[in-house]
């Protein structure tokens, strides 16, 4: 039974990581305090945070926005546009963020909503509400006039040593599929950067590179407009680094055996880190972890994993009685997205073997798997997807 009497536990399955939990990333946040220090000169700059789903983007954007604040004077926002599908959400969007106090230094979040007091709503029990439907109007007016609400926004703050403003544009996946997004960032970094006085701003959008590359479909010059920042997993010093802070924090010691296991199963993806440290947390019970509290805890977290972050159609159909076998040798192979088709034979029985075709082609109209560049070669399109089969094995 689990220990629910543990206090907080410091993982945040599922969540963007609290400032004081982030660890390492030193060379992306090196990349983007780069740019940061050269808003706070007065030059506006323009980043794409790219990565696999699950590795932490909104988690390193919103640590950097908080570098940002502290060190260069930049404030910022950080806006989500999921639902996102015109250019007015996009604009509506900023305006709640905005409002719903989404900067660190409350004296500015006051100055903000009072520029935008028509929007705002009577105080709630968890910060004001929004007037929707005046918003909602406005909508395609601010969208047009974007650059000026953003400038407006930094004329109420400037005379308090601001130096510049981030607009965080996170949760791409519905938005860029609009090809007037991609003509509007464009015009939004053109007409500042045309401008007497540019607004300095450091505007980062947050996606997978698929999104980079739809946009670019849509207006090709949006290829030249951005630093593109890559997060890729991280590596063993990091991860130790993230899983002694976290476990530190509150009084809990991990074993050295046990930290190879954690490692090993999180593959450097910040969001499966936090699902095993969660599981391991409550499993454990005398705040020391050793080997056999990690390998439950991986046990737990592979389930949970499957049904959070695996499609559930695919998780059905991976859950197959007459897949389990094919699944378990599949999951034995390195840590790879790429496999050959020829390698996973080799180790399969008569029956498997005649099943293998169908579990492929199965497996490809799921989109779990792709045909790859060479012949004979499969990938798969989802490194959560194949981080959940490596797990597989294990609860069985």
């Amino acid at each position: 039974m689990n220990n629910t009497n543990k206090g907080k536990s410091p993982f945040y399955p599922g969540q963007p990581v609290p400032i004081q939990f982030f660890a390492g990333r030193a060379k992306e946040i090196s990349r983007i305090a780069r740019s940061a220090g050269q808003v706070a000169l007065g030059k506006p700059q323009a980043i794409f945070l790219s990565g696999e789903y699950g590795i932490g983007k909104s988690s390193l954007a919103g640590f950097a926005r908080f570098c940002a604040e502290k060190k260069n004077d930049v404030i910022g926002v950080h806006v989500l546009l999921g639902g996102a599908s015109t250019i007015s959400d996009v604009a509506t969007k900023t305006v709640e963020a905005v409002i719903r106090g989404q900067i660190y230094e409350t004296k500015f979040s006051e100055k903000i909503r009072n520029l935008l007091s028509k929007y705002v709503g009577k105080q709630e029990l968890f910060g004001f509400g929004i007037n929707l439907e005046t918003l909602k109007a406005d909508g395609p007016s601010i969208s047009q006039g974007f650059l000026p609400f953003l400038a407006q926004l930094f004329g109420r703050v400037k005379e308090d040593g601001v130096k510049g403003l981030t607009l965080i544009l996170d949760e791409l996946n519905g938005i860029t599929g609009n090809p007037q997004f991609s003509h509007f960032i464009k015009s939004l970094v053109d007409e500042n950067a045309l401008t007497q006085n540019p607004l300095p701003l450091l505007l980062m959008l947050c996606g997978v590179d698929e999104r980079r590359k739809e946009m670019i479909e849509h207006h090709q010059p949006i290829e030249r407009i951005f630093d593109v920042v890559e997060i890729k997993p991280m590596n063993d010093d990091e991860m130790v680094d993230f899983f002694n802070k976290a476990f530190s924090s509150v009084g809990v010691s991990v074993q050295a055996d046990a930290m190879k296991l954690l490692c090993r199963y999180s593959a450097g993806f910040p969001k499966i880190m936090h699902v095993i440290g969660d599981a391991v947390f409550w499993l454990d019970k005398d705040n020391n972890i050793d080997k056999d509290d990690a390998v439950s805890g991986v046990v737990l977290a592979a389930e949970e994993i499957g049904k959070k972050f695996v499609d559930q159609q695919i998780y059905k159909a991976l859950h197959s009685g007459d897949y389990h076998s094919i699944l378990t040798k599949l999951g034995k192979e390195d840590f790879a997205l790429v496999f050959k088709k020829s390698n996973i034979e080799k180790g399969l029985s008569v029956v498997e073997k005649k099943k293998f075709n169908n579990f492929l082609q199965r497996m490809k109209k799921l989109k779990v798997l792709r045909s790859a560049k060479e012949l004979g070669e499969y990938e798969f399109t989802s490194r959560l997807v194949r981080l959940y089969i490596r797990l597989n094995p294990l609860m069985k």
